[in-house]
């Protein structure tokens, strides 16, 4: 780097490695003054800039003029000083142009390996900040190799890690072979920075609609939500801001083109596109679609819903394993419970027969108390005195008569040990928290489905 070309050299780096001009400038000028230093101590008052004109990095040894010497490495007499600046007076600060041959073999290694180093550190700089700005998009890359389960992939200036627990299952890649991913994150590491892919995240799904679909991409189409178990079975949320638009036609494509675009790339996972809507029990009952859904009790305080559907409509509702409920359930938000109408109605029968066991409990009361929800003894205990007496035709004296017979019966029961189990009949509840779900096998459509669009 101490040749007459080096602005050559500089023009080669900087087009070759992608590095700024002036970050290579910076670089040679600084090993040169690391190498100065090496050679003539930490004291000396060394100067280095880049002579745009010469084309060669110049260095000055600083002085100070003074009538006699006694630092000569400091100190430069009068007389010499005026040689060199006839203007120079006794105090000025007088710089020597050094010859950087004199620097020898040690210093010039020195300012070699510090090159060497600020070049990598400048081409990690580069490629951080040509990725970190490319976080939550889809990348292109090859796959270079496999180390201990994660997918080392070439993205041409440098490397991502796709790790094993970002991968579809069942999902197999060789060396050499195409890989599309999502960019995760992008971490600023020493060795450089380590860029993170995902093929199971929920936005590589989104982010591949929004390729497919020029609807999205423009704005006239939202994705609202997107909710997957990769490999096996996706649904995401759509809504549109044009009445004449269909947001899920328009994912389709003709003849299911779009779509099929996207569970092509997915190796065959199953998308449903489900409408979005502001009501939560309807958006909850397009995401169990195509199962009928007959009623749906809504709890606010808990954000959890009771989904009622006919007997044979229950394996589709929740799907094979518990997934489209637990689907439904990660992607509006809610947690809901799926039950048939056989159950429903044993449920609500048994419950009002234990209201009417209680004492000085008659029919119309009872029917009063289901009006607002007090369906069984266990939810009149749980209520409150103020509860009760708005209800219409319960006074203070007989609402705090009820609450404590109701508690007196589930105390009864507590330490009789009677606890009556219900006839075992299928349902299932799926939601935020209740990532596995729960529910027998059954059998539901394997082939994308897609909800109805709500006027």
């Amino acid at each position: 780097m101490l040749e007459s070309d080096i602005k050559r050299v500089i023009e080669q780096v900087s087009r070759d490695r992608g590095i700024d001009r002036g970050v290579l400038i910076k670089t040679v000028e600084e090993a040169l003054r690391s190498a100065a230093r090496k050679k003539f101590g930490t004291t000396v008052d060394i100067e280095v800039h880049y002579n745009e004109e010469l084309g060669e990095i110049e260095v000055f040894q600083f002085k100070d003029v003074v009538a006699h010497v006694t630092e000569p490495d400091l100190e430069i007499s009068l007389e010499e000083g005026r040689k060199l600046d006839s203007e120079c007076e006794e105090g000025d600060s007088l710089g020597v142009k050094m010859d950087t041959t004199t620097f020898g073999r040690i210093a010039a290694q020195s300012a070699k390996q510090v090159i060497i180093q600020k070049m990598k550190d400048a081409e990690r700089d580069v490629v951080y900040e040509g990725f970190v700005d490319r976080k939550g998009e889809i990348i292109n890359g090859i796959v270079q190799r496999i180390d201990r389960g994660d997918i080392i992939v070439n993205l041409g200036r440098t490397e991502a890690v796709l790790p094993a627990q970002e991968q579809v299952p069942r999902e197999a890649y060789r060396r050499g072979e195409r890989i599309r991913a999502y960019v995760l994150d992008v971490l600023r590491e020493t060795r450089g920075p380590q860029i993170i892919l995902s093929r199971t995240h929920p936005q590589f799904l989104v982010t591949l609609f929004k390729t497919e679909v020029p609807e999205v991409t423009e704005g006239i189409v939202d994705i609202m939500g997107a909710a997957r178990e990769p490999g096996s079975r996706a649904k995401i949320s759509v809504a549109s801001n044009d009445r004449d638009i269909d947001p899920v036609g328009a994912c389709v494509g003709m003849k299911g083109s779009r779509v099929q675009s996207v569970v092509q790339e997915l190796k065959g996972e199953k998308i449903d596109i489900i409408p979005w809507h502001s009501d939560p029990a309807r958006f909850v009952c397009n995401a169990l679609s195509p199962a009928e859904i007959s009623r749906v009790v809504v709890d606010e305080t808990t954000r959890s819903m009771e989904v009622i559907v006919q007997d044979e409509h229950l394996a589709v509702a929740i799907g094979k394993r518990g997934q489209n409920v637990r689907l439904a359930g990660k992607l509006t938000g809610w947690n809901i419970d799926v039950r048939s109408e056989s159950q429903y109605s044993h449920d609500m029968r048994a419950g009002y027969e234990s209201l009417m066991e209680l004492p000085g409990m008659g029919a119309s009361t009872a029917d009063a108390l289901y009006e607002h929800g007090l369906y069984s003894v266990e939810e009149l205990a749980s209520a409150t005195l103020d509860e009760l007496i708005q209800i219409k035709g319960i006074g203070e004296t007989k609402a705090q008569a009820l609450l404590e017979s109701a508690q007196q019966v589930l105390e009864r029961r507590q330490e009789d040990g009677d606890i009556v189990e219900d006839e075992e009949v299928p349902h299932v509840s799926g939601g935020q928290g209740d990532p596995e779900g729960e529910a027998e096998e059954t059998e539901s459509s394997d082939e994308p489905t897609t909800a109805p669009s709500e006027d």
